[in-house]
C-alpha cells in the first residue's frame, strides 16, 4: 500500500482528538489510534464502511461514514473519502443501478421514471420507487463492502508476502556476497 503518500494527506491525530464538537459527541472513542493508522484491519474495515455508505441514497454520507468509522474503530479519512464514489456525476447511474437490482429482487417491473428536481416529483415518484431503491442500495452496498474488505485484505497480504520474499532474497544475496569476500582474503 502507498503508505507514505496516504500519510502525507492524513490529518493530525491531536487535531481530531481535541476537536470540541467531535469530542462532545464521541468522547473517548476519538482516542483510538486506529482512526488514523494504516494497518490491514483499519484500512480494510474503512473500505467496507465507506463503500457500504457510498451506495446508500442518503444525505450527509461523509458525516455518517465518519461516525461509523469512529464507532467501528477503523481509518476515518479513508472511510469518509470513499463515499465520494457517489458524487454528483455518478449518483444518477449508481442509484438507477441500485433501483434495477431492487426491482430484480422484488420481482417488480422497472418503471420508466423521468427525473425532475422538484418537490412534486419527490412526493409522487419517490413514493413509488423507494422500496426497490432501498433494497437495491442495501444489496449493492453490502456486496461492495464485503468485496472491498476482502480485496484490501488480499492485496495487503500479497504485498506483505512479496515484501518478505524480497527481504529474504536480499539477505541471502548479502550473505552470499559476504562469504565470497571472506573466501577472497
Amino acid at each position: 500500500m502507498p503508505r507514505k503518500f496516504i500519510r502525507k494527506y492524513m490529518p493530525d491525530h491531536d487535531k481530531i482528538r481535541n476537536h470540541v464538537q467531535l469530542n462532545r459527541i464521541f468522547g473517548n472513542l476519538l482516542h483510538d489510534p486506529n482512526l488514523l493508522h494504516l494497518n490491514r484491519r483499519s484500512v480494510s474495515s474503512a473500505f467496507a464502511v465507506g463503500l457500504f455508505i457510498a451506495f446508500m441514497p442518503i444525505p450527509f454520507q461523509m458525516l455518517l461514514a465518519a461516525a461509523v468509522a469512529i464507532i467501528v474503530r477503523c481509518n476515518l479519512p479513508i472511510a469518509a473519502a470513499l463515499v465520494w464514489i457517489t458524487n454528483p456525476f455518478t449518483m444518477g447511474p449508481i442509484f438507477f443501478f441500485n433501483y434495477k437490482v431492487g426491482t430484480w429482487f422484488l420481482g417488480t417491473p422497472i418503471r420508466e421514471v423521468q427525473f425532475a428536481p422538484s418537490w412534486e416529483w419527490f412526493s409522487s415518484e419517490l413514493g413509488v420507487i423507494w422500496q426497490p431503491l432501498i433494497l437495491g442500495s442495501l444489496v449493492v452496498g453490502l456486496v461492495s463492502a464485503v468485496l472491498g474488505y476482502g480485496v484490501i485484505r488480499l492485496l495487503w497480504r500479497l504485498r506483505l508476502r512479496n515484501y518478505l520474499r524480497n527481504r529474504r532474497l536480499r539477505f541471502a544475496l548479502q550473505r552470499g556476497n559476504n562469504k565470497d569476500k571472506k573466501g577472497d582474503k
